[in-house]
């Protein structure tokens, strides 16, 4: 019996796994078809059957053989009582007699106990093999009649597709003739190829057919086939196909594969052919956050790609708002390699979005684009210090980094000091520059409504050929604001909002300051500390000795951005790059010093901005070896030597006297450089721990340089006490 239970269990759990796979492929073929409808009335008929046989059978396993069981222990327990009490009453001695009566009765009472169960074993013995026979053949039954039901049910299922069967054959006879007639159809087509006599050449790609179309009815303007130049360390090509659709370029693996996007937004990017690498047919598509490299199979097939994502790129600008554009590429959009993005800074949110915005286009000029006149621009070129419609910031970006550096005022951070960078400048002041013989040389400046050619053309002619400056008398350009006054003053352009004048500071830096002790240079005894001060309220006036004025119109273009620098005469630095000036300049009558440091001895934070977002290098040294860190750390310009290690100054460097800026620092106990210094240091040390492929930064590190940067560019004032607190604390 339980042999049988088992049996017919496992059974139904393998009728069970048979209905869930048949619902699975009915399922299947219902997706398919739509026809199948009626599969859950056989898994409930083949259910109740198994259920049939096996309900019966449990019952009488775990009830009638259970009794039958329990009336066999019982009498299995009383025979061997029984046989215990023979050997008892056997073993009595005679001449006991008491123990041989004791030994009789219990044998007697054991006798007779034995014999009742054993009537009734054998009762329960019969009843359980009469009720098997019927029992076991009444289950059998039941379980053939729920077979014939479930079959006769399922008959009745498939004959009613009987006709929807014959339809089916019908169709398929008309798809084997179908199938046939389209055979020969292209065997024909072969032959008369073949007939033409093509050699094996002419099957290749013709490339000379091959176009694109910016108003595809499905958006895609060009797809083919291009090598992919991976971004490993081991710079593999791969062959995938590309495609350009929905002004993005992306690619795929495989014909069903996800698209893989290379650039989010094609008004973003330049695209480029490229020679200087050893495989043909090479162009590179560059964007703010990447370069990708691809080749094409022939010169034709990259002249087509390239004029492809440039038609994209116009045809973007054409039908893409602004406020679209904004929406796709909030996440994105990059800030330069020197921003720290605050944006979990409440006190730097104030100033993010159109707050920016708005207080950059405030400046004279910013109320249009610099180069069209489209009103509301939104995009800046940061080291020109102007801002820029997004079709002419397009334009801006093509040209390259080293002429403009393209930022958008809404999507990127924006580091505080190079925010009011862009309040110091401006469209007005650089137009001023840029712009001083337009129209004497009678050329029309494009409009917003003008082609994006001719805004191309004006862009190129203004920036790099620069063929509007004022040409000096010795072949240089002459400041607008300066072709009167034979005489150079170093008086510092004011803004219309300045409101406060700080005394004048006519003391210069004395070049043996730098030999002086670092306790003298500490923030008590620092002549230029004032020049901080004042340089970083942006409303103070810095004036020269006479014996400091000089002819302009004698002075070299680097000469004058060396001397701009100190006085923190941002539009004059700018005139001075505009006609040329080295923004490495050095001045070999002066220790070989670079407007650089000069920025840093007039206290100016953004001087030094400037020059750095215009290729100034951070680490060149003068005579004494020292470089603009040493300098700043030595005057303890805190803001500056923030600056510095944001932008990859070396601290580890050495200057003539064997300092580094933390010896110097921790001489002059100065409490914020040398907490700053320690940071940069510990955090390059973590870097180079992990590896290449390590973390960029530690949060505390970037959360401590935000700190000071807001401070350094908006309460200078608070890093003056606390240093002179610190100092005070030391004494």
């Amino acid at each position: 019996g339980d042999a049988l239970v088992k049996l017919c269990s496992g059974m139904i759990e393998a009728g069970k796994a048979y209905i869930t796979t048949n619902k699975h492929f009915v399922t299947g073929v219902r997706d398919l078809s739509q026809q199948c409808k009626k599969d859950e009335m056989i898994s409930i008929l083949f259910d109740q059957a198994q259920r049939s046989v096996r309900q019966q059978l449990h019952n009488f396993v775990k009830d009638d053989v259970r009794k039958f069981k329990e009336t066999k222990k019982q009498f299995d327990k009383v025979r061997e009582d029984m046989e215990i009490s023979l050997v008892k009453n056997a073993q009595a001695p005679r001449h006991k007699p008491h123990e041989v009566e004791e030994a009789t009765g219990t044998l007697t009472i054991t006798r007779k106990c034995f014999r009742h169960l054993a009537l009734d074993y054998v009762l329960q013995i019969n009843v359980l093999q009469a009720k098997k026979k019927f029992e076991i053949l009444d289950a059998m039954l039941s379980f053939m009649h729920a077979q014939y039901t479930f079959f006769q049910q399922g008959y009745s299922l498939l004959h009613e597709l009987d006709p929807y069967m014959k339809k089916l054959a019908t169709e398929l006879d008309q798809l084997v003739i179908d199938s046939a007639v389209e055979k020969r159809e292209m065997e024909h087509k072969h032959a008369m190829i073949q007939q033409r006599s093509f050699c094996l050449q002419d099957f290749s790609y013709d490339d000379s057919k091959v176009e694109f179309n910016v108003d595809a009815p499905n958006g895609v303007v060009m797809e083919g086939y291009l090598f992919k130049r991976a971004s490993n360390a081991f710079k593999t090509w791969n062959r995938r196909w590309f495609s350009i659709q929905n002004s993005q370029l992306v690619y795929q693996k495989k014909l069903k594969d996800v698209l893989t996007v290379v650039v989010e937004d094609l008004r973003l990017c330049t695209v480029k052919p490229c020679e200087d690498i050893e495989r043909r047919f090479c162009f590179e598509v560059v964007s703010p956050t990447k370069s990708c490299m691809l080749q094409a199979d022939s010169e034709k097939l990259r002249q087509a790609w390239i004029q492809a994502v440039q038609a994209s790129i116009a045809s973007a600008y054409r039908e893409s708002p602004d406020s679209y554009y904004i929406e796709r590429l909030d996440r994105t959009a990059s800030p330069s390699t020197s921003s720290i993005d605050s944006a979990t800074d409440s006190r730097e949110r104030s100033v993010k979005g159109e707050s920016i915005l708005q207080r950059v286009q405030s400046i004279p000029g910013n109320d249009q684009c610099c180069d069209c006149g489209q009103p509301d621009p939104r995009w800046a070129s940061i080291n020109l210090g102007i801002l820029l419609c997004i079709e002419c910031s397009g334009i801006h970006r093509s040209l390259g980094v080293h002429c403009s550096k393209v930022r958008s005022l809404t999507l990127d951070s924006w580091e505080p000091e190079l925010l009011k960078l862009m309040c110091e400048l401006g469209n007005s002041t650089m137009n001023q520059i840029y712009e001083a013989q337009c129209e004497e040389l009678g050329l029309k400046k494009p409009t917003s409504g003008s082609s994006r050619q001719d805004k191309e053309a004006w862009i190129k002619v203004k920036y790099v050929e620069k063929k509007f400056l004022k040409k000096l008398p010795n072949g240089e350009t002459l400041p607008e604001n300066e072709r009167k006054p034979r005489r150079w003053c170093v008086k510092k352009c004011q803004r219309n909002n300045s409101t406060t004048k700080a005394p004048t500071a006519r003391r210069k830096y004395r070049h043996e300051a730098g030999n002086a002790s670092p306790a003298m240079l500490s923030s008590g005894g620092n002549p230029l500390l004032p020049m901080q001060s004042m340089e970083s309220s942006g409303e103070a006036e810095i004036e020269q000795e006479a014996s400091d004025l000089e002819d302009l119109r004698e002075l070299h273009p680097g000469l004058l951005m060396y001397k701009a620098a100190q006085a923190r005469n941002l539009p004059l630095m700018a005139e001075a790059l505009a006609n040329g000036a080295e923004i490495n300049w050095v001045n070999d009558e002066d220790e070989n010093k670079t407007p650089l440091i000069q920025a840093v001895m007039g206290g100016s934070l953004i001087a030094c901005e400037f020059l750095l977002q215009n290729g100034a290098d951070v680490n060149q040294r003068d005579s004494r070896g020292r470089a603009p860190l040493h300098h700043a750390t030595y005057l303890g310009h805190t803001g500056q030597v923030c600056l510095f290690l944001k932008r990859g100054a070396n601290q580890h460097a050495v200057d003539g006297d064997g300092q580094d800026p933390l010896s110097i620092a921790v001489q002059a106990a100065n409490a914020d450089i040398v907490t700053l210094l320690r940071l940069a240091r510990m955090n390059e040390e973590m870097r180079e721990a992990e590896g290449p492929f390590g973390q960029p930064g530690d949060a505390t590190y970037l959360d401590i340089f935000r700190e000071f940067s807001y401070m350094a560019s908006n309460n200078p004032e608070k890093l003056k006490r606390r240093s002179l607190h610190f100092s005070h604390s030391c004494t």
